[in-house]
């Protein structure tokens, strides 16, 4: 098993995509007909890293944004948030950083993506060199930043980097078809990421993915736990999860929640997990609190802002484990 408990004596570097989220307002109304918006800190790492500090840990991006005012909207989100930006990147030329249009919906809700030219994929090996490996305890990583070069590289550098300092590696695969050339190449990248890690998260279709055209998911899941790591958390939305670590297998439930939108609930997954994992919980301790945190952030509107607090995800895990809706 991964000595967590390091994950304790220093803040978690989270490597991914910052972006502005744009929620049509109030809850519940359609983008079409929206005649204003909600603007927020949004994507996948920026939003684990707020569910991070939101929690007491310590959190920075290493990212890249754009050199203009939705890249500075974002830089003003993360110092708000108390997110260490010191390795967040401002890129020019043709550069944007991402920017989504939402709805708080949960049937047929909308999310549009503009990711044409995105700022984070600029990330590159430069980026991960200017990086004090020993100020950090942990490096998670969102599988977006693998979909191109030259953050590909710069990611498999960072994996490889962090471990030779004896960091806990973290991969939340994050599928997003949108974002490869094709299915192929992102199992077959994701996977030489996923070997790298001592924790690694996913949904089905996301294992699915590594496991290749026609393969097992779960099985595939079971593999990387049998080949080295700590924990693999294999999740299947609302009926919950199957965990393998320290050579044992456990299913969780989902804890029942009044949804008000389907997005945000794997980062706040993600980060309500490396935080029980940093408290010295055991991984079904910790999965647990990451399902809570999930349960919690699908009830309000946005994602960062609507990370839960540690007394918040304390108070949803005192009523009792989640069912098993198996």
């Amino acid at each position: 098993m991964a000595d967590f408990r390091r994950l304790a004596r220093a803040p978690v570097l989270v490597l991914g995509r910052a972006g502005m989220d744009l929620y049509a307002d109030p809850p519940g109304t359609r983008t079409v007909q929206a005649a204003r918006f909600f603007a927020c800190l949004g994507g996948s790492s920026a939003n684990v890293a707020v569910a991070l500090r939101r929690q007491g840990i310590g959190a920075g991006l290493l990212s890249c944004v754009s050199d203009d005012a939705v890249g500075a909207f974002c830089l003003a989100e993360l110092d708000r948030h108390g997110i260490d930006r010191r390795h967040v990147r401002v890129v020019g030329g043709d550069r944007r950083t991402s920017l989504a249009l939402v709805e708080t919906r949960l049937e047929d809700c909308q999310s549009v993506i503009y990711r044409n030219g995105a700022a984070d994929l600029a990330l590159c090996k430069a980026d991960v060199a200017a990086v004090d490996w020993n100020a950090w305890s942990a490096l998670a990583v969102t599988g977006t930043a693998l979909a191109a070069e030259p953050s590909r590289g710069a990611t498999l550098a960072a994996l490889a980097a962090a471990g030779a300092a004896g960091l806990v590696r973290i991969l939340d695969i994050d599928y997003r078809p949108y974002s490869w050339t094709s299915e192929a190449e992102a199992g077959a990248v994701c996977a030489e990421a996923a070997a790298l890690c001592e924790v690694v998260a996913g949904n089905d279709l996301e294992f699915g993915v590594l496991a290749g055209a026609g393969g097992d998911g779960l099985a595939r899941a079971r593999d990387l736990a049998d080949r080295g790591a700590a924990v693999v958390v294999h999740k299947m939305g609302e009926r919950g999860a199957i965990t393998f670590a320290g050579g044992a297998e456990f299913r969780t439930g989902t804890y029942p929640t009044r949804a008000l939108k389907p997005t945000g609930a794997g980062d706040a997954f993600l980060g309500g997990l490396i935080a029980g994992l940093a408290a010295g919980q055991e991984p079904e301790a910790a999965v647990r609190r990451g399902s809570a945190a999930a349960a919690i952030v699908v009830g309000r509107v946005g994602c960062a802002p609507a990370m839960p607090t540690t007394g918040e995800i304390d108070a949803l895990l005192a009523r009792g484990p989640a069912p098993d809706r198996s």
